[in-house]
């Protein structure tokens, strides 16, 4: 359906792809993934025709139609919400347009053009386009009462899933995202994976959730040195099986009939394992026919992220009674919150308003004062805080090992060889550790912040939104660290995987209460006392 063929990106002397071959088929849904920097998201451009190839070229097949995420989040603003859905579908929007304006200046001289124009409306089921749209945002949580509304009035996280919306709509041929879980809560993102899972036609996404990923691809695409191999299945497969094909390689002296058994008793593994979609036959049945040489090592780095404490905190945590906050324009944001943290809790801290989950922990963290109650730690406790925007920590023109130095305890932590060796394993090697820490990407930034953590070496760790930014290489290294910290965690974040395989409590912040429940984020999504409890804690205020 859609097919590249001997695409190369070259921006001076770095080349960006070379003689890149690939097709993406009807039915499939494909993830890109690659290393920071590895041209995902130009990819996607090229496809969609947005930026040119330096040579080669994409062919979509004759009639098919192809639908993009929308990136700029302005730039339907003068628009209606319906009309601005019903826009993803452009030959049904030219002609309703083409309609309306006839209409609009009637004669017998057009009254045939206008016949000929309904015709094809009524074959695209153009009729039903203003609800099919509503239906759309209805299921991605924009209410009703916003739908007539204008894009321009709408705030940021409504916009995008308006956008969302646009790209849904209309059934394209082949559909285009890049981060469609970005501002996404997870009752969204689980509608929306279920929407892919049974979509009929092809679906190209670049995507830091590993768990949407896994819960919607066929394959993965993996960009590395400048190539782009495919791969069958999920992103959880392409990972383990890229681990495994490492070891192999690692094992000069195994067998290839030994390889080969090892490699056929994970396939059976995972095949078991594959979800339970209408996808899932005919993945197994595509895993299956792997063979050793199908798997390649990657050339992925992933971080050294290890918390270590500094001290084991004691039974006393953290004791907080009656807290409450309000917004600058008297919103609130969340009541009554009473909570006693006991070691070896970790936390997620949920709320449907990214501002309430920032103001809790500013409250916990002395940056911000509470409206009413209290909150007491633990005197054995110390904390290391991951702000959501960590801006003010990079104001000063100091390169990293610098930057680094000012968080070192101990005369031997100030070395410049433990500091450069600190900053190696969160990759800033060479050179890297010489940069200025004003000309950091966010990714860049994270890890940093993350570093400081390290060396702050706390026994309860505060972590507002911290797989912003970081690709799924570092999310990786970071999940796995915190299943293996012995403290404690409070953390708010909109992955999935993150948060299901950490969390052993929820906590959910809401302008009537606090949801409080030592459950997996599964099992509390899942239940459907906590749905409907949820849903009133969230209803307008009497």
């Amino acid at each position: 359906m859609l097919s590249v063929s001997n695409l190369s990106v070259q921006f001076g002397k770095r080349v960006l792809f070379d003689e890149v071959n690939v097709s993406f088929t009807q039915g499939n849904c494909y993830g890109i993934i690659g290393a920071n920097g590895a041209g995902k998201s130009t990819f996607l451009k090229i496809l969609s025709g947005q930026v040119d190839a330096t040579s080669g070229h994409v062919h979509l097949e004759p009639g098919k139609r192809m639908s993009v995420l929308e990136q700029n989040h302005n730039a339907y603003d003068e628009y209606g919400v319906l009309e601005t859905v019903v826009m993803g579908n452009k030959s049904l929007f030219e002609i309703k347009k083409e309609i309306d304006a006839l209409y609009a200046d009637y004669s017998d001289e057009n009254a045939d053009r206008i016949g000929e124009l309904q015709v094809s409306f009524e074959e695209m089921n153009g009729w039903n386009a203003d609800s099919d749209a509503a239906a759309l945002l209805s299921n991605l949580g924009i209410p009703p009462s916003l739908h007539y509304g204008k894009m321009a009035d709408m705030e940021g996280k409504m916009k995008v899933r308006v956008l969302l919306a646009q790209a849904l709509f209309g059934n394209p041929d082949v559909l285009i995202m890049d981060e469609p879980t970005n501002d996404l809560d997870f009752e969204t993102i689980n509608w929306l994976e279920s929407f892919l899972a049974d979509y009929d036609n092809t679906v190209i996404v670049v995507s830091h959730d590993r768990h949407f990923l896994d819960a919607v691809c066929t394959h993965i695409a993996d960009i590395d040195f400048g190539k782009m191999n495919l791969y069958s299945g999920n992103y959880t497969f392409w990972y383990q099986s890229s681990q495994l094909a490492a070891r192999q390689r690692a094992q000069q002296n195994k067998k290839a009939e030994e390889k080969a058994k090892e490699l056929q008793e994970f396939i059976q593994r995972f095949s078991a394992n594959v979800a339970k979609s209408k996808q899932a036959t005919s993945r197994k049945k595509m895993l299956e026919k792997l063979r050793v040489e199908d798997i390649k090592p990657s050339s992925r780095r992933y971080p050294a992220i290890i918390f270590d404490r500094e001290r084991e905190a004691g039974d006393q945590i953290l004791n907080i009674e009656g807290l409450s906050a309000t917004s600058e324009d008297g919103e609130i944001l969340f009541k009554n919150v009473n909570l006693n943290l006991a070691k070896g809790d970790k936390v997620v801290i949920l709320s449907k308003d990214s501002r309430a989950t920032t103001a809790f922990y500013e409250i916990l963290t002395g940056k911000r004062k509470a409206d009413s109650g209290k909150f007491q730690w633990g005197i054995t406790t110390s904390q290391a805080y991951l702000p959501a925007d960590n801006a003010h920590f990079f104001q000063e023109k100091i390169n990293l090992v610098d930057w680094l130095r000012q968080w070192a305890k101990t005369d031997e932590e100030k070395e410049e060889v433990f500091l450069r060796g600190f900053l190696g394993k969160m990759l800033f090697s060479g050179e890297e550790a010489l940069k200025l820490c004003t000309v950091l990407s966010g990714g860049e930034k994270v890890r940093c912040m993350l570093s400081r953590m390290m060396m702050l070496r706390g026994n309860v760790l505060m972590l507002d939104e911290p797989t912003n930014h970081l690709d799924l290489e570092s999310i990786t290294a970071f999940n796995n660290s915190l299943k293996n910290f012995k403290g404690t965690v409070l953390f708010t974040t909109h992955d999935h995987q993150f948060a299901h395989t950490v969390a052993n409590r929820i906590v959910e912040l809401t302008p009537k209460n606090v949801i409080d429940r030592h459950l997996s984020l599964d099992e509390y999504l899942d239940d459907p006392s906590i749905k409907e409890q949820r849903e009133k804690m969230y209803s307008v205020l009497a």
